[in-house]
């Protein structure tokens, strides 16, 4: 059997085995050349995708190769062997970057030799806007109309699975298509080290500043991981400021604030805060009941033929509160569980099939918890919780730990009161009211509460 047949045998067990996105973005662009004592050598068009590869996807690969012939146990690549590469007519074929601050030759895209692919699904038309992410979508719409923003870096920051990832797809698809000669670099910092490090290890460090300040756009993905690794963050702090006095815009995300990185350079934290820093909150009941309506409707698409019971949304955007990519894989379980069974979906059938999910979902939290993470939020002592000082700076805590009692256990008013030294149960209903009013003014108050809910339910 010929090497094109074995590889494109191999090749369609390996796009079900690692997903459509992986093999497109890193195993298609490979091409097998022999395959000899045990080492199938292969033919890369870049190094860094041959070295992703060998550390993410040999051992599917060596898997599917040993099916055709003898084991394989080890990949080597040929970077760059001559081979011609397919250019469309009207397309013009891509140069090597070079720093240059004027307009860029080709037309195009996010860089696929350095940065991650973009995920199709993630567009602003599927993005479901509620009072927890307004402002981010507002900001991530205005910088991909591309122009002249106001803001620059775009800092995007919340807990897992509150939607920043998608924001960022979603800014760099828009922006692509009202540019389509302008070049976006999404990556992870995580990618953005390694290619770093490659470049000292290979002495391209001046080919590696070329590409990644010859971008109209640059997007890292959790910027915390640079955090303590100097190097990095040196090279980092460069590319920003090159990138920024070029006019060209930056957005970053990471899981907290620039100010609560530990191990961030100080210079850094200080550029990152120069430009619009949004917090994406913990998601409402309502954001989520409009963002399993929207998915429902995705899934009903595909399966025409299944019944949705009464009140079964409702009961996922109540009980599942952890985050969007629980509840968006809690549908889907649901929805192929009843395909699988043809069952309909009802109340007592998600609460079947989800309820490792559910039972996940209530772990418990606690008052003296409450106590312990306000208390050492506020820098105050835990016992001022519960004793009978009425200074603000004791006072306002202790309010907002009742609130927080309030909002996250099923304990009674009394019961609440009972914890916090003895209170009637009518003091914790004026604590709980009073920040209510105060967290629809004080938007420092409200971060405050956002994050130690954050805390809690982490």
């Amino acid at each position: 059997m010929k090497m094109e047949q074995i590889w494109g045998q191999a090749c369609a067990k390996l796009e079900k085995t690692v997903g459509p996105n992986n093999f497109n973005h890193w195993i298609k662009p490979l091409r097998l050349i022999a395959v000899e004592d045990g080492v199938a050598s292969f033919d890369s068009p870049t190094r860094f995708i041959s070295d992703w590869v060998n550390r993410h996807f040999a051992s599917d690969i060596m898997v599917e190769l040993s099916r055709f012939g003898s084991a394989v146990e080890r990949l080597r690549f040929d970077i760059g062997a001559a081979r011609p590469t397919p250019v469309a007519a009207n397309e013009s074929r891509p140069q090597p970057a070079r720093p240059q601050s004027g307009r860029h030759s080709r037309g195009m895209t996010a860089r696929p030799d350095l940065g991650a692919p973009l995920d199709p699904r993630f567009t602003f038309s599927n993005f479901v806007v509620g009072k927890p992410n307004e402002l981010a979508h507002a900001a991530a719409r205005r910088v991909a109309e591309g122009g002249p923003v106001g803001f620059n870096p775009l800092f995007l920051y919340g807990g897992v699975g509150l939607g920043k990832t998608h924001l960022m797809h979603a800014i760099a698809h828009d922006y692509q298509t009202r540019h389509p000669a302008a070049e976006v670099l999404y990556l992870s910092a995580e990618q953005f080290m390694y290619r770093f490090v490659q470049a000292l290890r290979e002495s391209t460090i001046m080919d590696f500043k070329g590409m990644f300040r010859n971008v109209n756009m640059l997007m890292v993905d959790d910027v915390q991981f640079i955090a303590g690794k100097d190097s990095t963050q040196e090279e980092f702090f460069h590319t920003f400021n090159a990138l920024v006095d070029q006019g060209k815009q930056i957005v970053i995300s990471a899981d907290r604030a620039p100010a609560e990185i530990k191990g961030l350079e100080e210079r850094i934290k200080s550029r990152l805060s120069c430009g619009l820093i949004v917090d994406l909150h913990p998601t409402t009941y309502e954001l989520r009941l409009g963002i399993l309506q929207s998915k429902t409707e995705v899934f009903r698409a595909q399966h025409p033929d299944l019944e949705m019971g009464a009140g079964v949304l409702e009961f996922l955007a109540h009980r599942i509160t952890t985050n969007v990519r629980v509840l968006e894989g809690a549908l889907q379980r649901l929805f192929a569980h009843a395909s699988l069974l043809r069952r309909e979906i009802t109340l007592d059938v998600a609460q079947e099939c989800l309820a490792d999910i559910l039972r996940t979902n209530d772990r418990k939290i606690s008052i003296d918890d409450i106590q312990r993470k306000v208390a050492e939020h506020y820098n105050i002592r835990l016992a001022d919780m519960m004793g009978p000082k009425r200074v603000r700076t004791v006072a306002r805590p202790r309010q907002i730990a009742m609130y927080l009692s309030k909002q996250l256990t099923s304990r009674s008013l009394p019961e609440i009161g009972r914890r916090f030294g003895g209170r009637d149960h009518t003091t914790i209903m004026h604590g709980v009211r009073k920040i209510e009013e105060l967290a629809s003014t004080d938007h420092a108050l409200a971060e405050d509460i956002a994050l130690l809910k954050r805390l809690l339910e982490a």
